[in-house]
């Protein structure tokens, strides 16, 4: 049975920031002609596509039980500890291994000592990953190291909120693997591979950290997101050859960059995540965000764990790579789009009922309402 063999940062924290990953190339162009569009422009063809579709399949909302193991398939407010625990027993030591706490009135010093009692009787502890249990984009996201800054999150975390302390990775390269498997097939196909890098700018012993990402070429292109997570330190005059890391959170929102790592599919790590899907009833198509020793291991299907698993409204993120065009990133989206309207049709014929949009838009409202209130992501 698989196991996590916990080495790399654990034993050797001085290890690069994107070890395991292939090098990144950061010559060229920063970013693509549409990598930062405002997205209610950048899905107006999906918005269409899903009125066409609506219309074809006498039914709007078939998306929302394309994976009816999860609430509305995944399209929103799905709860991260809710899919997780669809894992059956061969599943789920591919996942890494978290608690969950629900903020309270009580002291955040108070249940600070209480999660950690947690953490220890799962046999966890620092550093973990905080999150909160609805959320998407990378939203109040943060690496917690000590009790203080647990303190600190569970402060800022609202009350009545669940939220998730995952035990961070062994591993530092992390990827998007986007898998689909029709109801009834004995396989899948991963359907886009991307990988995720965390930015970093690299000290001269004399900018500061502001100048630094001023001078970045595609650091400047996000500088709002950048400054404003490290607005205490953008004095800092690092040594020269010193890195220091952007952001945390494999999110292209949050300022992490995505490169297409589609030529680094292969049939044994379908059949890897053939093999963890069959114990993983109600999930047909989504995100697979996943952390890995190194690209090889990855291509092997071995040395990689689960973080989080996304449902219908996960992106084939290869479309933000700076070298995609817009032409393939539609395409891309539209395919997806079309792939989920069938799923939902072959699971409506099975008797899988159909939710309302109402159903939709009340999940969208709440999950709007709790996500304005997360502390900052790191």
């Amino acid at each position: 049975m698989h196991r996590l063999k916990l080495v790399d940062e654990k034993t050797n924290p001085a290890l690069p920031i994107n070890h395991g990953m292939p090098p990144l190339n950061m010559k060229g162009k920063a970013v693509s002609a549409f990598e930062f569009w405002p997205g209610w422009i950048f899905y107006a063809p999906v918005a269409v596509q899903w009125i066409w579709y609506g219309i074809k399949y006498r039914s709007a909302s078939l998306p929302l039980i394309a994976n009816p193991g999860i609430e509305l398939s995944g399209m929103v407010g799905e709860s991260k500890d809710a899919i997780l625990s669809l894992a059956g027993e061969r599943a789920k030591p591919w996942i890494l291994p978290y608690v969950m706490w629900e903020k309270n009135t009580t002291s955040a010093e108070s249940q600070a000592h209480q999660a950690l009692s947690a953490l220890h009787d799962a046999g966890l502890g620092f550093p973990v990953v905080a999150k909160p249990d609805l959320g998407c984009r990378g939203a109040g996201v943060r690496l917690v190291e000590n009790k203080a800054e647990l303190e600190d999150y569970l402060r800022l975390f609202p009350d009545g909120a669940r939220l998730m302390l995952q035990q961070k990775a062994p591993y530092n390269a992390e990827a998007g693997v986007f898998y689909v498997r029709y109801p009834e097939e004995k396989r899948g196909r991963i359907f886009s591979l991307t990988l995720k890098y965390n930015p970093f700018v690299v000290g001269d012993g004399q900018r500061t950290l502001a100048e630094l990402i001023d001078d970045d070429p595609r650091a400047s292109k996000v500088r709002h997101l950048y400054r404003d997570r490290h607005e205490d330190k953008l004095n800092l005059v690092l040594a020269e050859g010193e890195t220091f890391r952007l952001a945390f959170a494999g999110s292209h929102s949050r300022g992490a960059i995505f490169r297409n790592g589609c030529e680094f599919i292969t049939d044994a790590l379908v059949a890897r995540l053939d093999e963890i899907f069959d114990d993983f009833p109600g999930f047909h198509y989504g995100r697979i965000d996943l952390k890995f020793r190194d690209i090889e291991s990855l291509m092997r299907g071995d040395d990689f764990a689960l973080i989080e698993v996304n449902g219908a409204s996960s992106e084939a993120a290869h479309i933000w790579d700076r070298e995609a065009s817009l032409k393939e990133a539609f395409s891309t989206l539209l395919e997806q789009y079309r792939i989920l309207f069938e799923i939902g049709d072959l699971q409506r014929k099975s008797g899988h009922k159909v939710p309302t949009l109402g159903e939709l838009y009340k999940a969208w409202q709440r999950e709007k309402a709790l996500v304005r209130h997360y502390p900052s992501t790191d």
